[in-house]
């Protein structure tokens, strides 16, 4: 199997097994591998900052946390039985071979720009519950990881960060804006609220702003604005120690791991 070039794919971890297996082949097609990484490179130079990968901007994660099942809507299942598929019919989308509830026309309108995973499934060690999916879901990580039980416990600092936090950290925004927001509630499911949606050992600095406000009421961002006893050249000084202190920081463990008998981790 063959890559198309201009539709790569890239893991974290470098090129997989499949990924050598197929450079092994392109000498089948008369193709050397100079050319085969030409190709990959050139296809990546023009879908990298237009529709290929790095090319987004921002995210908005619609987590239906209680919405309708899957069957109503993005998997009918019209070919299995009455007691498992659902009561609505399936209409054609605009990719051949894909088919949606009828409750989503505009949707299959549209199904060129959206993906389906339809192979999701969730084992947990303890019990079968949504506050453990909803946590695994959104970390990557089921809940006994971080706690022997794990599933019903509240949010600790030991969680896996949410999806939002890592790209807090690792892309944050260019532009004076916030760059992870929460809304319109939080996650909760029984007496366990916010489970899986925070930034865990990330720290609290890559915590979502949880905008918890009547969407249908004018929103009020009182807690943005800076605090009448706080002016701004108070602000500003702030600024510029917390500049100082983490430029200072390199200098500091530097002379910290080179002075005998002291290390950071008796300070």
């Amino acid at each position: 199997m063959l890559t198309i070039p201009g539709r790569p794919g890239h893991l974290c971890d470098g090129p997989t097994r499949r990924e050598l297996l197929r450079v092994g082949s392109v000498g089948v097609l008369g193709l050397n591998l100079a050319n085969f990484f030409q190709w990959k490179a050139q296809g990546a130079s023009r879908l990298d900052g237009a529709r290929g990968f790095n090319s987004a901007k921002s995210v908005i994660m619609v987590f239906l946390q209680g919405g309708p099942s899957h069957i109503d809507i993005w998997d009918p299942k019209p070919e299995a039985p009455s007691n498992v598929r659902g009561e609505f019919k399936p209409i054609n989308t605009n990719v051949s071979g894909i088919q949606l509830s009828e409750t989503m026309p505009m949707l299959a309108q549209q199904m060129d720009k959206a993906t389906l995973i339809r192979s999701m499934s969730y084992t947990p060690n303890g019990l079968f519950n949504h506050t453990a999916a909803i946590y695994q879901m959104l970390t990557g990580y089921p809940p006994d990881k971080v706690s022997p039980s794990g599933q019903l416990e509240p949010p600790s600092p030991a969680d896996f960060p949410t999806a939002g936090s890592h790209i807090s950290k690792l892309r944050p925004p260019t532009e004076p804006v916030l760059p992870f927001v929460e809304m319109p509630r939080p996650l909760q499911e029984s007496n366990v609220i916010g489970k899986g949606g925070a930034a865990g050992f990330l720290g609290k600095a890559y915590d979502p702003y949880r905008l918890y406000q009547d969407p249908n009421k004018p929103i009020k961002l009182d807690d943005l604005t800076l605090r009448k006893e706080v002016s701004p050249d108070r602000l500003k000084d702030r600024f510029a120690m917390l500049k100082g202190i983490n430029g200072s920081m390199p200098d500091l463990e530097k002379a910290l791991l080179t002075t005998p008998g002291v290390s950071l981790k008796t300070i």
